[in-house]
């Protein structure tokens, strides 16, 4: 069993940066491929980044490939999504999950665990 607790959302101006952490627990946080996913209000939830199980491999949805990047850090557990020239489409509930892959899924499907989520807002 993985638990999963997203941090760091809140308000941001449009050009703003947030990074975002999700803390997992567990010993075996490295067996897991790690993702990001966003949900804004009346969408369906939508695949933003993933990382593989070492952190040697990255992969990026094409809205936010170049300003968000997506980190683990295995020792403490901890994945993070740092955004950068946020744009207020970015609004939304981001998601941390977590999938036993080596370079994890672009699906939502493939997740076994979830996190709370985080909102994360940007005006204008």
């Amino acid at each position: 069993q993985v638990q999963l607790v997203e941090s760091g959302g809140g308000l941001v101006q449009a050009g703003g940066s947030l990074r975002l952490s999700c803390a997992t627990s567990g010993r075996t946080f490295s067996s897991y491929a790690m993702g990001w996913f966003r949900q804004a209000p009346g969408k369906e939830r939508e695949y933003v980044a993933r990382i593989s199980r070492s952190g040697g491999h990255t992969y990026y949805a094409d809205s936010i490939k170049g300003r968000f990047t997506i980190s683990r850090d295995n020792a403490k557990n901890t994945v993070y999504l740092q955004m950068n020239s946020l744009k207020t489409e970015d609004t939304a509930v981001y998601y941390c999950a977590a999938v036993s892959r080596t370079a994890g899924s672009s699906s939502a499907r493939a997740y076994d665990y979830w996190g709370q989520g985080t909102q994360v807002t940007v005006s204008t």
